[in-house]
């Protein structure tokens, strides 16, 4: 998610989509644990937009 997107949407649906990601990268590590993960570059790029979406939050905060 590019950042031009993050910023097009409301505060709540950012927080719903920051949830999900979360969720994402749990189920990412589990799977790198397990040796069932395809894509190695895929943990860093949700780690990635997390900071996204709380930099974009911390934006509007302020």
């Amino acid at each position: 998610m590019e950042m031009y997107e993050i910023r097009a949407l409301t505060d709540d649906q950012i927080r719903d989509e920051l949830e999900k990601s979360y969720q994402e990268l749990m189920n990412l590590r589990f799977r790198d644990a397990t040796n069932q993960l395809t894509d190695t570059n895929q943990p860093r790029k949700t780690r990635k937009d997390i900071a996204r979406m709380l930099t974009c939050l911390r934006e509007r905060e302020l």
